[in-house]
């Protein structure tokens, strides 16, 4: 369960009392212990993308130190949900842990370098990919294993953005970092045109239909995730998205003169 679904009253007041007085440890504690159900559930949803090979709980760790930086932070005054603006500081500290443990093993980084020199084999002599039984018959595994190992294949390549790629004359090495492409740039037009489309879908919606809108389909939460961050139950929220959805459905189709 989400921390979001219990005690709100007291939750509220504790939160009152340490913006109040921040050096009270205990206050933090409080608070740090009421939300480490909400660190459990995206150290999950993080590491069910992951190999076996990842602890969960050194994700979780890496996450409650993102949650702490959150709770330190936090300005109640900002309009904004404590659960909403914690989320990527704790997911972003469970990255940064990734990003710094060497967590591949030998193993896999051997099976992940057969599976790539069986593919370029047989591609080399069918004129073709292979598929993946004939990759599984030429590794002399079984199809269960194979997609383990292809699974385990895609994790090996990755690679840390600390690796220091080579010196330089000046103070700075060139690291990964430096050479990796930023595909998440976003070019200032393209961020205006999204802003004004979101403006446009949104309008004549109330706060809560607004979040739902916003949270679902550029968060990219879930409708349990939504509901949490609304305090409104998963059966609520589909109920109130599909109100919305038929709504704006007969909104854009009054509008459309706008698109033309």
């Amino acid at each position: 369960m989400l921390a979001t679904q219990s005690n709100p009253e007291a939750i509220a007041q504790t939160w009152k009392d340490f913006i109040a007085d921040r050096s009270n440890k205990t206050l933090r504690n409080e608070l740090i212990e009421h939300y480490l159900p909400l660190v459990r559930y995206h150290a999950e949803r993080v590491w069910s993308r992951l190999p076996d090979e990842v602890d969960l709980e050194d994700l979780a760790s890496a996450g409650v130190f993102g949650l702490m930086d959150a709770i330190d932070a936090y300005d109640t005054e900002r309009g904004v949900k404590f659960e909403t603006y914690c989320v990527p500081r704790i997911r972003g500290a469970m990255l940064d842990e990734l990003r710094n443990m060497d967590w591949v093993p030998r193993l896999v980084r051997s099976r992940a370098r057969k599976l790539a020199e069986a593919n370029k084999e047989l591609a080399d002599k069918l004129g073709r990919l292979p598929t993946q039984e004939e990759l599984a018959e030429r590794l002399n595994i079984d199809q269960a294993e194979l997609s383990r190992v292809m699974s385990d294949a895609n994790a090996a390549n990755l690679v840390s953005l600390n690796k220091k790629w080579f010196e330089t004359d000046g103070s700075k090495d060139v690291s990964e970092i430096d050479l990796v492409e930023d595909e998440r740039g976003e070019d200032p037009t393209t961020r205006l045109q999204k802003s004004d489309l979101i403006r446009l879908v949104t309008r004549g919606l109330n706060r809560n239909e607004r979040m739902i809108i916003i949270l679902y389909y550029y968060e990219e939460m879930t409708m349990k995730e939504v509901g949490a961050t609304l305090d409104l139950s998963e059966s609520r929220v589909s109920q109130m998205h599909s109100a919305i959805i038929s709504r704006l459905q007969q909104q854009l189709k009054d509008r459309n003169p706008e698109f033309v």
